[in-house]
């Protein structure tokens, strides 16, 4: 587990760079035994807190480079990596590290956003509306590989999703989970993804506002926190060699809701590992 407390990315409210120090403080709540995937997580793997990474806050370059270095040394190590942002931003670098030793990945990204912009949006390449085309763009997402998820809201254009399409990827928004059902969407994307390795990245504005407020780009209509953990269980079987948590904003939570919410997904992510 590491924490990335970035939030030089965001677009709109920031915050997110706290969020790891208020993920570690309510995980004490987190036990260990899974009893859907029926293990015992703590005992299946070898857990460890690895800290911060540490870089200038400010400065996203400094981070991009501080975060894959550390990636990388650790998937050296067998080590699978499990991040708590900050902002989305951070997780380009964790996929560039994965993937320069495990070669094009699957990504599974649940998130209210495509995260395609390009600098014409922000004056920015690499804000944290922008690591799922960077991620396409340099061939670290393996073509059709790639499994937006909960993707809803209006859009600056009707190309938004043109880059996505262009390599066969496949966009589920929250209607399309409800119509297809989310068993039946998990065994698809377990088949069409198979024995490939497999990062999740999970944005919590994926999930509804009402049941996750603390997040600096909130869109209504989202997945319910029971619905992302039926989703995440579903993925079961995939090789996950690695996962975030990102987007976080502990300033505008209530109640910790959001940091349980954080604190939970992110061993759902682990029980995978573990299952």
């Amino acid at each position: 587990m590491l924490g990335v407390p970035t939030d030089a990315g965001t677009t709109y409210q920031p915050g997110a760079r706290f969020a790891p120090y208020h993920v570690r403080r309510v995980s004490a709540m987190v036990q260990s035994f899974h009893p859907v995937h029926e293990v015992d997580v703590f005992a299946a793997l070898k857990c460890v807190d690895g800290g911060n990474v540490v870089f200038p806050p400010f400065d996203r370059a400094m981070m991009r480079e501080a975060v894959e270095g550390e990636i990388r040394q650790l998937s050296a190590a067998h080590v699978k990596p499990v991040v708590i942002g900050g902002d989305h931003s951070v997780s380009l670098p964790v996929i560039r590290a994965l993937a320069k030793r495990h070669g094009p990945l699957a990504v599974v990204h649940l998130d209210a956003h495509l995260d395609t912009s390009t600098p014409d949006v922000w004056g920015d390449a690499h804000h944290h509306g922008t690591p799922i085309r960077h991620a396409i763009n340099e061939g670290l997402v393996a073509d059709g590989a790639l499994f937006q998820v909960g993707i809803r809201g209006p859009r600056g254009g009707a190309g938004d999703d043109a880059l996505v399409r262009q390599k066969q990827h496949t966009l589920w928004s929250p209607d399309d989970l409800a119509k297809r059902g989310i068993d039946y969407a998990c065994a698809e994307l377990r088949e069409r993804i198979g024995k490939r390795p497999t990062y999740v990245t999970f944005d919590v504005d994926a999930i509804d506002p009402a049941f996750a407020p603390g997040t600096g780009t909130p869109v209504p209509g989202g997945l319910t926190s029971r619905e992302a953990f039926q989703f995440v269980r579903g993925l079961r079987g995939l090789d996950v060699i690695g996962g975030d948590v990102v987007e976080y904003c502990p300033a505008l939570d209530h109640a910790d809701i959001t940091a349980h919410l954080t604190a939970y997904l992110a061993y759902e992510v682990l029980a995978l590992m573990a299952a």
